[in-house]
This record gives structure tokens, sequence and C-alpha cells, in this order.
């Protein structure tokens, strides 16, 4: 087995590798560095690195292989985590000038809960700053591209946890989702990418507690890998009151679900969300190959209520929670997107927070309506295909103008406001020749339903190389113009090498 071939192993995979002895962590996690060095320069997906410690943890899980017990699920597989989580020791910087040097003293719980499976962090992947847009660049890193093209933008704000999958940097990694974060930069690197129900993996240091806007869950490039992550992920915790205690087994053995059995859903536009028109093309052509082989697939109308209103207030709520106070103390660490979050939360009401409250409520119910009867609700995830990672943001789509940056992520975050479980799954390539993402969304609390459900439409998918899970060609690619790193203006303090580490691997891109 080539290298090559080692890095693009299913997670699944090298574990049962490391069970045959036919793979080793250190020999795998060896492989995995190789390749990073050749070609994380020509991305930029990762940022500080662990490497030396990384390396110890990867011989103590050899050991405990060659013994035959293994610590947990994920044992000896490295892993990336979101640079907006909080590892260990591990430079954590948000992509924010302000957290430059920030070395957290413990993990956040969900990577807390990862490391204790087994899965050996290895580096933080990269984010907008502080996690704001769907393009991943940020005044501390720079800009993560494409492995497609590294010209073109990877989505985000899990922007580099999904370039690093796709290119086959890392086996897993973490991500979390606003509005869209997991599921925009999966669509556009052909990944898979999963938002849970708000009650699946607990995140007790959310700032708003009670607010179940934001989630936390795993990344990786096919369903069972995800499952895997989410078997190791999922738990509650008394700090955060939405999570809730599921038996420990909730993921082990979904029901299978037979393609024939499926009731489908479909909307090309989440109820009139502007698409360009190659998007609703592509996506009409996989609801066409799709529809003879289930038992119903129908239309359904998501024009659910005042979607968009609604997430402007909810998530103009968190961020003036979180950045007001700061964002006065020292408006120069933080770029202009952050104010002009900030600055939206500060027109806002508490007449418009309960409004926004109670009509979310009111779609909610729309949407358990609509859900009737149904096992899934398909539409496309992006609604354009992938553009230069230097345009901010998409400005126009099919004639229509954005009013804010982040309208064009309405696909993604309107299904955020259900808060059930959402999946995007690889389907294929766009008109542009670019991945495209079939999104499916599910009831709330229905996770064992929809994975079920995603699993067999997987199956579907990859068994067409037009609709398969398309695979960047890695030899082709050359450093992008102007350089991912150009828009650095303020270099980070990086975590010093230990003696053995290879610096140009351990701290920088």
């Amino acid at each position: 087995m080539n290298d090559a071939t080692t890095v693009g192993l299913p997670a699944r995979q090298v574990l049962s590798a490391f069970a045959r002895g036919d793979l080793t962590p250190s020999a795998y996690l060896e492989t995995c560095l190789s390749h990073i060095s050749r070609v994380n320069p020509l991305i930029n997906a990762l940022t500080a690195f662990d490497t030396e410690r990384a390396i110890a943890e990867a011989a103590r899980a050899t050991t405990r292989w060659r013994n035959g017990t293994p610590a947990g699920l994920l044992d000896g597989l490295p892993l990336g985590v979101k640079d907006l989580q909080d590892t260990a020791g591990l430079l954590t910087t948000h992509g924010s000038p302000r957290a430059k040097a920030n070395l957290p003293a413990r993990d956040l719980p969900m990577v807390a809960r990862l490391r204790s499976a087994g899965a050996i962090v290895l580096a933080k992947t990269n984010v907008p700053e502080l996690g704001a847009g769907g393009n991943t660049r940020n005044p501390v890193w720079g800009a993560t591209g494409n492995p497609f093209d590294p010209r073109l933008t990877v989505g985000g704000s899990s922007g580099g946890s999904a370039a690093a999958l796709a290119a086959n940097l890392l086996p897993i990694c973490t991500g979390s989702d606003t509005g869209g974060s997991l599921r925009l930069p999966a669509a556009i690197c052909g990944i898979v990418g999963y938002r849970p129900s708000i009650d699946v993996v607990a995140h007790p240091t959310r700032p708003l507690g009670w607010s179940g806007i934001s989630v936390i869950g795993p990344m990786s490039r096919d369903v069972d890998d995800l499952i895997l992550m989410l078997r190791a992920a999922h738990w509650a915790h008394p700090d955060d009151p939405l999570s809730v205690a599921y038996p420990a087994d909730r993921f082990e053995a979904l029901a299978e679900r037979p393609l024939r059995t499926l009731r489908l859903g479909y909307s090309e536009d989440f109820g009139g969300a502007p698409v360009d028109a190659d998007i609703r093309a592509t996506f009409h052509n996989r609801i066409e190959r799709l529809a003879p082989h289930v038992a119903e697939c129908r239309p359904v109308d998501m024009n659910l209520g005042a979607m968009d209103r609604v997430f402007d207030i909810l998530r103009a709520e968190s961020f003036l929670t979180a950045f007001d106070g700061p964002a006065r103390e020292t408006p120069e660490l933080f770029g202009a997107t952050i104010h002009a979050n900030v600055d939206l939360g500060r027109t806002f009401t508490l007449a418009d927070r309960g409004w926004a409250h109670a009509e979310q409520t009111r779609i909610l119910h729309a949407f358990n309506a609509r859900m009737q009867g149904l096992d899934a609700i398909l539409l496309p995830t992006v609604p354009v295909s992938a553009f230069p990672w230097t345009e901010p943001h998409v400005k126009e789509i099919d004639g229509k103008e954005m009013d804010i940056y982040y309208r064009w992520l309405a696909l993604t975050y309107r299904g955020s406001l259900t808060g059930g479980p959402a999946i995007t799954l690889p389907a294929g390539r766009d008109g542009a020749g670019l991945p495209f993402g079939l999104q499916m969304l599910g009831s709330p609390r229905g996770d064992t339903d929809l994975l079920a459900v995603a699993r067999t439409m997987e199956t579907f998918l990859e068994s067409d190389p037009d609709t398969a899970r398309p695979r960047p060609d890695l030899s082709k690619l050359h450093p992008a113009s102007p350089d991912l790193r150009s828009i650095v203006t303020h270099p980070p303090a990086l975590h010093p090498p230990r003696s053995g580490a290879d610096a140009s691997v351990r701290t920088a891109v």
C-alpha cells in the first residue's frame, strides 16, 4: 500500500489495519505528516501543530494495539480540531489577533471526549476571524484554498477541516455550525458535514447556554466515519441545559433503510432563497436520478415564515453577547466583519428578540407539519459554485443583490432554525466541475433516522460515477495567487517547538 492510498483510507479501515497489525498508529502518523508537508503549504488548511506530542501518543497507541488493548473507538487516529475550539497546550487563535498567543489550559469538552476515545490531536484547522462568515480567511493565518483549486474558497467557518479532509491530510476533524459552518464547507470541498440536533453533542462553553443556534460536531469523508466519531462525541453535560443523556449505544446500530422504502421531499430554494441557475439544474438532475428508486419524492413548500429576520436577530444576539465589550475596549483587534456583526446586534431591541424567539417556534411548527410522512427533505447545500477566496463573500445570486454579507448562506441557516439535524452529502460535480453538495433535513431529535437515511443515500450516490464523491487531483495542485498567507497582518505567537519536532510542520502552514 503506497502513501497516497494510505492517507485516503476511511478512518474505519485505518483502525481495522491497526487491529490486524498491517499498519501501526506510528507509521500512519508518519505517513500523514509526510503528506501534510507536501500538500498543506498549497492549501493552508492546518495551522498550529502539536507534532511531538502526537508522535509520543502514536507510539503509546501502537503499543496498545500490539497488546490488543486499544484505548477506545478512535485509538491512534490523528485528529484536526477547528481553531475555534480549545486544545490544551496547543495554540487556539480563533483566527483573531486578540488570541494569537492563546494557549488553553484544557480541551473543549468535545475535544476531551475524542481524546479519551484515543484520537490524537495533531493540528488546528483554519477558520474565518472568530468564525464569522462563509470564507475561511483571517489576519492570523491567512486564507485556506480549495483542494480542487487553491484559488477558490473552501467556505466556512469549518473550512480548514473540510479542506484537510478532502485533501487527505487527516482522517477525522471537528467543526461547528451556526448558519451552515459544518455543511457549507463540506459541500464545497466534497465531503460529509453534519449539524446534529441541539441536544446531541454537549457544548457547555456556549456563551448563551439556552440558545441552540450554535452546535458542534464531527466532520468526515463518509457517513460511517462520521457515525464513528459521533459514537465517541455524543453526551450530556449539566452545564449545557440543551444536552440530553441518550443511551451510550445510541449510534452503534442504526436501522437499515432500503432505498425503495424512503419517502422524501425536496425544495430547490428553501422557500425562495436565491440559487444560481446551474445549481438548480444540478439539483434537479440529482432528484430525477433518485426519484424512480424511492417510494416517494415530491416537492415541498419550504416557506416556513420570516426565516431570514429570525436568523439575523438570533445570530446578532450571540455576537453581541460574545464581543460587544471587547470590541468597545480594543476595537483595533477586530476586523470590519466582526464590528459589522456587533453593530447589527446593537440595533435590535428586547421586542425584536421576543418576536424572533416566538417566530422561530412558529417556524418549527411549520417544519414539523412539512415533515409529516417524510424521512427527509432534500435541498442544495450551497447556492453557487466555489468563488475566489479573495472575494470576501457572494454579493449577488441570480440577479439578486445580497442585503447582508451572509445572506448567501440562507440554504443552510434557514435549516438551523428548526434545532434538528441536517447533513450534506457529496453528490458529484456541478456545471463548473466543482463539488456539489446535497443537503438533507431531518426531524428534531431524529438524528439516528436521518443518519440511517443518509447512509442509504450515500450508497446510491456512490454507485454512479456522475454522483459519487469527487476527489481532487492533488498531483496538480500549484501555489495559489495571490499567496494564501497574503492577508496575514498579525503573525501568531507560536508555541515553541519541543526538541526533535519539525518546526516547519509543527507550527506553520
